[in-house]
């Protein structure tokens, strides 16, 4: 097990466990909204992080050639079938009690299960109009990872841009057109969420917004 995973798992769990108290506190209508991974409901988006403690290679693979191998199919696929299995309240259980577990889905790095549960804890608590902070702290190293990992694409969405946060020390890309704001928003914009760009400012805002 990398140096780096055991540095940043103290963070991880402590996040998922924050996001549990969290996800404890809604009322049972608001399962049923829409996330900002509009393929998932709240629902489903919790059944999906229930998922990369618990799926194995075997399964990994078996479920991306039921998808035709398409990742993204997948895991859409998944997180649905996942939460007409379980229920909120078993869930919220089933997250509570490998919030320290250190199995990671297959091909993730180290990175992805902290920007798993940072992107995901927003995907949640936006459309329901509640507020969840990520600490300053952990989005320069998210922010690092989203950049250099060529699973997101980021150097392409934000090609001939300059990301800067506003709010923490940290930039990425050498474009002329700046794209900045509060690193929570570059982080959603990054991973692919429009609203993230609603609260960036810039002449690259509009240029990464055609690419989303």
């Amino acid at each position: 097990m990398s140096n780096r995973w055991e540095e940043i798992r103290p963070q991880v769990e402590a996040e998922r466990l924050s996001l549990v108290k969290f996800l404890e506190g809604l009322r049972e209508d608001e399962w049923a909204v829409r996330s900002l991974c509009t393929d998932w409901t709240v629902h489903e988006v919790l059944a999906h992080l229930t998922l990369s403690t618990r799926t194995g290679v075997k399964d990994w693979l078996k479920g991306l050639a039921q998808a035709r191998f398409d990742f993204d199919r997948m895991e859409s696929q998944q997180g649905r079938e996942r939460a007409a299995q379980y229920s909120p309240a078993e869930l919220i259980e089933q997250y509570r009690e490998t919030a320290g577990s250190t199995r990671r889905s297959p091909l993730s790095g180290a990175m992805d299960p902290l920007v798993d549960v940072l992107v995901h804890g927003q995907d949640i608590a936006r459309p329901l109009g509640r507020e969840r902070e990520i600490p300053l702290k952990l989005l320069p190293g998210a922010l690092d990872h989203l950049w250099n990992s060529p699973f997101y694409g980021v150097k392409k969405r934000f090609r001939g841009t300059r990301m800067i946060a506003t709010d923490v020390q940290w930039t990425a890309g050498d474009g002329p057109a700046e794209v900045r704001g509060p690193a929570t928003e570059l982080l959603l914009a990054a991973t692919g969420r429009p609203s993230g760009l609603d609260n960036l400012q810039g002449e690259g805002v509009e240029l990464v917004r055609a690419t989303l």
